[in-house]
């Protein structure tokens, strides 16, 4: 809390009075940030469109409105503090990870049911959001010795997911 106070230039004391400590801080900041995308990704699950199209649409808007921003660091952060904050990191699975699972699995379901994916990926949203996941640990630890060219990565993730299989 000294560190946020310090940032915002405010005593310790004041941040308090938003906020009843470091858990209510860092959900409203979950909150605050990361749910309005939760929302557009919902809303492009709903879309009528080739799962592909999607794919590459969310792509764009992770790289562009989370790897590319700030939310990048609170990802992070959930990734190395979730465990040594349980109740946040439940706070962070049911407002954002649970949301866009739902959808992508949704999404997925009707891909598989046009025959653009196998049945069996709608079991495992996460695989989509997996290079994402990659990227951002990879920027925090490697990025200075092998920078990693973050939407190209998933764009072919993306493309072995989705394009049709040729026979060998």
């Amino acid at each position: 809390m000294d560190d946020v106070a310090r940032r915002a230039g405010v005593a310790k004391g004041t941040i308090y009075l938003y906020f009843r400590d470091k858990e209510s801080l860092f959900q409203e900041l979950i909150r605050a940030m990361l749910t309005p995308l939760v929302g557009t990704i919902e809303a492009m699950g709903q879309a009528d469109v080739p799962v592909a199209m999607l794919a590459d649409r969310i792509v764009d808007l992770f790289v562009r409105e989370v790897y590319e921003t700030r939310r990048k660091d609170v990802v992070r952060l959930m990734i190395t503090e979730g465990r040594r904050f349980p109740k946040l990191a439940e706070f962070y699975y049911r407002e954002v990870l649970s949301r866009i699972i739902a959808a992508v699995r949704s999404l997925l379901r009707r891909a598989a049911a046009r025959g653009e994916v196998a049945e069996g990926l709608a079991d495992f949203p996460q695989i989509i959001a997996a290079p994402g996941l990659v990227a951002i640990i990879w920027s925090g630890l490697f990025e200075r010795f092998e920078p990693l060219d973050v939407r190209k990565m998933m764009k072919t993730h993306v493309d072995l997911l989705f394009s049709p299989r040729r026979a060998t």
